[in-house]
């Protein structure tokens, strides 16, 4: 059974996240979150922060999208202690797929 989940500071998460304006091109603002995921602290407090939601639902499997998902999908899996299924598009894996 999962560990209780303590509240976290959204606000201290989105402080990790760095903006870049201007990428890839003029008038976008591109959020990159590679400074949230090598912050231990704050990657662990996201994640935290994601199962709050289902630490309580008896989750068996966590879908990812990729290709965050395949960040994210893991370790979240891991939290619940579920399993992780990548998903993506067809014929992008060598195993069954459905459509």
């Amino acid at each position: 059974m999962p560990e209780a989940i303590k509240p976290v500071n959204v606000e201290a998460l989105k402080a990790l996240v760095r903006t870049v304006p201007d990428f890839p091109k003029p008038g976008i603002l591109f959020y990159d979150i590679t400074t949230l995921l090598k912050d231990k602290t704050g990657f662990a407090q996201m994640i935290d922060a994601l199962a709050a939601h289902y630490i309580d639902s008896n989750i068996d499997l966590v879908l990812g999208i990729e290709a965050r998902g395949f960040i994210f999908g893991p370790a979240l899996a891991y939290r619940l202690n579920a399993g992780f299924v990548p998903v993506r598009k067809p014929r992008k894996l060598p195993a069954r797929w459905r459509g």
